[in-house]
């Protein structure tokens, strides 16, 4: 199966390592030249340090990034399904399936990766909504195993079973969910990012006691350590997103300490700085 990555952010660039590693034929877009050449070397850095831990041999390094190719050209997208990673906004996503669903067949399945926006939203306008689907992954893409596969009001059986039989093909474990704000995982866990943000509002503690303290509670992250992984940008956008779905439901609004971080482009490790400094 040939494969359409769109955005190659954090998470483009993990499913795009994911798929083109499971053998799969990979083209990854981004209107940003330089993010396609950073992609390509964050996928190179991930597979030598799997090299390096015994994961992955020298072979199968070379077959994955064999397996991928990069274009800044929507329209030589012209694949059998395609992932979108880009920014959680409804009007753009809609726009983008457009525009790939102009230059592809009516059979190429269209599957989003948001984390909180209806898939009916989407597929609602757009052509042939019967093959839109969401193949939700979670970061890092090329390590954690769960993935959320929902199907909207559109979506055909047809379309929903080959969804969920691609991610167990790629070594996966798919989840069906249906399809609501959030979905299962994004529902759940957003009031570990909240919560945690309405403590550092309210000056309860800070943001490494917070961290640290829930960490000695079993958790592999405390929140502001795991949103600066995310991006702080993204987990925001996901938040406000959810914020609105609900109907403005205080229990998710946003935090303004987190806005303020997206304001001053502390975006996380990604950037350099988030609610920690990084070399």
């Amino acid at each position: 199966m040939d494969l359409g990555i769109i955005g190659a952010g954090t998470m483009g660039s993990g499913i795009a390592q994911v798929c083109a590693m499971a053998g799969h034929q990979v083209v990854m877009f981004d209107v940003n030249g330089d993010a396609l050449n950073k992609a390509l070397t964050i996928i190179e850095s991930n597979l030598d340090n799997g090299i390096a831990r015994g994961k992955v041999s020298e072979e199968q390094k070379f077959a994955t990034l064999k397996n991928i190719t990069t274009s800044p050209y929507l329209d030589e997208v012209k694949v059998d399904l395609i992932i979108e990673a880009v920014v959680e906004r409804l009007d753009v996503k809609i726009d983008l399936f457009n525009k790939l669903a102009a230059v592809n067949s009516e059979s190429t399945i269209l599957a989003g990766n948001s984390s909180s926006i209806p898939i009916t939203q989407i597929s609602a306008k757009v052509q042939n909504p019967e093959r839109v689907d969401r193949i939700h992954f979670f970061n890092p893409a090329h390590i954690m195993k769960l993935v959320e596969v929902v199907s909207g009001a559109h979506t055909s059986e047809e379309v929903a079973k080959t969804a969920y039989d691609f991610v167990n093909q790629i070594g996966k474990v798919p989840i069906m969910a249906k399809d609501a704000p959030g979905f299962i995982v994004n529902r759940v866990a957003r009031h570990y990012y909240v919560e945690g943000l309405k403590v550092l509002e309210e000056r309860v503690a800070d943001h490494e006691t917070i961290d640290d303290l829930l960490q000695s509670s079993g958790f592999k992250m405390g929140p502001f350590r795991l949103m600066d992984l995310i991006g702080v940008e993204t987990n925001f956008s996901v938040t406000e997103s959810m914020y609105n779905l609900f109907y403005q439901d205080e229990k998710f609004r946003p935090s303004r300490i987190q806005k303020q971080k997206v304001d001053a482009g502390h975006h996380g490790r990604k950037t350099g700085q988030g609610f920690y400094t990084y070399e």
